[in-house]
């Protein structure tokens, strides 16, 4: 089939990659000039593990990348949308390049019949029926239904492992009120093996959000517990992993740390409560999830107060959210480090992707090229991100505080865990 996708970011990158790779003719379509390139020449603008492989085998026999989303829509059946939505400090999501995608994807479809777009960024419940189907009907003069289809269609990625969720995900949903719709997107994924669930719009957009939510919570329950733990002398992984074993709970996200950060859960989890609030309806526990984890970075530098001598230098290793990406969005590294920054502490900072990210943050601090330099420069060390090369280094009997829980057996002679 040929399909065009909107937005060269996380989402919209891995959406266009996979659905290429199950052989459809797959148009890219992005405003930076720089991503579009970078994609023609088989490099990924963004840094997830097996993409840059995958780009040299797709591009371009069955991906390429393009400015022009007229161009894009008239040659292809389906229009998967994946522009971001990001949120206001009080938690509502904003919507301008959805409705300004939706507007011009309009104006093209009054020269073009039967195309399907498929809403692929996340939105608060009610948002394709009040927002996205009005500005296409508006713009195309054409009817929701008879002369184009919409169906909101959640991404469940992780980053880190988008590649391996998108052809091996849990489940696909499929929200619409057109059965024609449902069906031709059932056909796009016909070659993924998972339960496919059909829905309605609001359903389909809700699944994101409480999922999201659901899983915020679990690292927030399993961190509240920790600081428990911590003051009462008790291993909380040891508890992790006793109240993990019962099938109902499950091992996933229970691994005490720093909190969650990322492009999703603290934006969505914000979004849902301001949601619910709009509406009347106080969401005590997702504000609670909330504060826990906005509290949670504070935990270490507590820890490291009570360490710390006078002009200790601190070696950070780790800056983004998470292992195996280069995202550095809600990272609470980023919050400690602004944070020991204004106590004027001195730092010497490594991570193995992110370090030009936050070179444009932090421009004047001291960058290590490898970690074991960071290590040795510093008396005492952060661990940040769950690298696996951090468990490899030679502390030297030096204080190492993890925020990330990353030692199992073998721990450093000097450690020290934020909740555990």
């Amino acid at each position: 089939m040929d399909i065009s996708v909107v937005g060269a970011g996380y989402v919209g990158l891995i959406q266009a990659a996979g659905l290429a790779k199950l052989g459809n003719k797959v148009l890219c379509i992005d405003i930076d000039k720089e991503k579009v390139a970078k994609i023609n020449n088989k490099q990924p603008p963004i840094y997830e593990k097996g993409l840059k492989e995958l780009l040299g085998r797709i591009v371009p026999k069955n991906l390429t990348a393009t400015t022009s989303l007229r161009e894009a829509v008239l040659s292809t059946q389906v229009t998967f949308i994946c522009v971001g939505t990001p949120s206001k400090k009080i938690g509502e999501i904003l919507l301008h390049q959805l409705e300004g995608v939706c507007r011009e994807i309009g104006v093209i479809l009054k020269n073009k019949d039967k195309h399907l777009i498929v809403i692929k960024s996340t939105i608060v419940p009610g948002t394709i029926e009040k927002t996205v189907i009005p500005i296409l009907e508006s713009a195309s003069n054409k009817k929701f239904g008879r002369d184009f289809g919409v169906v909101m269609n959640p991404e469940f990625l992780k980053e880190g492992s988008a590649l391996e969720d998108f052809f091996k995900p849990d489940r696909i949903v499929i929200g619409s009120s057109d059965k024609r719709s449902i069906n031709t997107l059932r056909s796009i994924y016909k070659d993924i093996k998972c339960p496919i669930l059909e829905t309605s719009f609001r359903e389909a957009e809700m699944i994101k959000y409480a999922a999201n939510a659901f899983l915020a919570t679990k690292i927030s329950f399993i961190n509240e517990i920790g600081n428990i733990c911590k003051k009462l002398g008790i291993d909380t992984n040891v508890v992790a992993k006793g109240i993990g074993m019962d099938k109902r709970i499950s091992p996933h996200f229970l691994r005490p740390g720093i909190g969650f950060g990322g492009s999703c859960f603290p934006k969505d989890v914000a979004a849902l409560v301001h949601k619910a609030t709009s509406h009347g309806y106080n969401p005590r526990l997702l504000r609670s999830v909330l504060d826990i984890n906005k509290d949670q970075p504070l935990k270490l530098l507590e820890l490291l107060e009570e360490k710390i001598k006078k002009n200790q230098k601190i070696a950070i290793l780790g800056l983004t959210f998470k292992a195996d990406t280069d995202d550095i969005r809600e990272s609470p590294s980023i919050s400690i480090i602004k944070e020991l920054l204004l106590e004027q502490a001195k730092l010497f900072i490594y991570d193995p992707i992110a370090i030009s990210k936050v070179k444009q943050l932090f421009p004047h601090l001291n960058y290590a090229k490898t970690a074991q330099e960071a290590v040795d420069e510093a008396d005492i060390i952060l661990v940040l991100t769950e690298w696996p090369e951090f468990t490899k280094l030679n502390y030297k009997n030096k204080l190492v505080i993890d925020g990330k829980n990353i030692f199992n057996e073998k721990k450093p002679k000097n450690y020290e865990g934020i909740c555990w």
